[in-house]
């Protein structure tokens, strides 16, 4: 394939990685809803968990499913289930709508995370597919840095964070727009379709379960620090959510610069020497969030937090799919499974916190993510 094509035909899937980033939105917005309905940890934490519940109940579902209509309708399915989420809360505003637009956009991002990476194995295979993911996780952060300033942005110039759904809808139409015009070559179809014990059976594998954990913290510390980071300096400082907000930005800032630099050093360095740095720098990252009380150095183990999770994901997902190239839709949708792991800190964070009254309690529980994945790294 001519090096022209190739990118012609990656425009629309990077574009996709974007629209994927919208799921992060649930940080920022959960910490506007609780502010607008006064609601506990607990049940504020209820929004992100209903996000990210679905990727247990569709993950392998939609891996099957990829095997009857191809990859391509997979993605183009999900982006419209993304789209019917991002206008829901225009619609009406109240917590039980969010509830529903939340769970439609986990629904819409299960389908498209399973369908999206092994799409684009159909373009870039072999080594080059670890680079390759991790600078689509590049894009998608660029659209997770700019969720937090644009709902501030809306908060303060017209009084309403809500325009950012307003915003996101309009791109994940034209993504859906560009995709269905593009021609990728899939592959070939099959009615014959895993089962679930089959696919559940690949955790089995050891390199399989141990990156299927491995993404399960990954997705859990990263939706934890964009949930809690916030509150850290509302707690700790005293300031308003508006100003608290950004310190998310600065999070998704040094995941998307992870992500780029990532890109590069994963097409010529050693994953596993990357992977015991990154998972070094959340170790220390974490050491300071216990102890630390002023506002640069927060800033600092938040942006280090950042940077060290940003290539987790597309180095444990790769190595899954390398090893079982004859099981990657099955092993796509195991993997994805993990992200449940989004679900799973966020609700015991929320117990912690409100249990002993402080976001050392969230702490607690994303650094039990973070030991795991140190092991992981160093054990591999």
């Amino acid at each position: 394939m001519k090096e022209k094509n190739i990118y012609l035909l990656l425009l629309p899937i990077m574009f996709s990685f974007f629209v994927m980033g919208f799921v992060d939105l649930t940080g920022i917005a959960t910490n506007y809803i609780k502010a607008d309905f006064e609601l506990s940890d607990t049940i504020a934490n209820l929004l992100p968990s209903m996000v990210f519940f679905w990727f247990l109940i569709f993950s392998i579902p939609t891996g099957m499913l990829m095997n009857r209509i191809g990859r391509r309708n997979t993605v183009l399915l999900s982006l419209a289930v993304t789209a019917l989420a991002l206008l829901i809360p225009l619609l009406g505003y109240s917590f039980p709508i969010m509830l529903i637009s939340f769970s439609l956009l986990g629904i819409g991002n299960t389908f498209m995370q399973v369908s999206l990476n092994p799409l684009l194995s159909n373009i870039v295979s072999g080594e080059k597919l670890a680079s390759s993911l991790t600078f689509g996780q590049f894009i998608k952060a660029i659209a997770s840095f700019l969720a937090p300033i644009i709902a501030a942005w809306a908060a303060f110039r017209f009084g309403d964070w809500k325009i950012l759904f307003v915003i996101f809808f309009v791109i994940a139409i034209f993504a859906l727009i560009s995709l269905s015009l593009t021609k990728i070559k899939d592959q070939e179809r099959t009615d014959k379709s895993s089962t679930f014990r089959e696919c559940f059976a690949l955790l089995g594998n050891k390199l399989v379960l141990l990156a299927f954990l491995g993404i399960m913290c990954h997705v859990g510390i990263d939706v934890g620090i964009n949930l809690t980071a916030p509150k850290i300096l509302i707690e700790r400082l005293g300031i308003g959510l508006e100003d608290a907000g950004y310190i998310t930005s600065i999070y998704f800032l040094f995941r998307t610069i992870g992500c780029f630099s990532g890109a590069f050093i994963l097409a010529r360095w050693s994953h596993r020497v990357f992977f015991i740095i990154s998972s070094l720098l959340m170790v220390v990252a974490f050491g300071g969030l216990f102890f630390l009380h002023e506002l640069m150095p927060i800033y600092i183990c938040v942006a280090l937090v950042g940077f060290g999770n940003s290539n987790i994901f597309p180095i444990l997902f790769s190595k899954a799919l390398l090893h079982l190239p004859e099981r990657q839709n099955e092993v796509s949708g195991l993997m994805i499974t993990g992200l449940f792991g989004g679900t799973i800190f966020p609700f015991f964070m929320g117990i912690a916190s409100d249990a002993i009254g402080s976001q050392l309690g969230a702490i607690l529980i994303m650094s039990l993510g973070v030991v795991y994945l140190m092991v992981l790294s160093v054990g591999r």
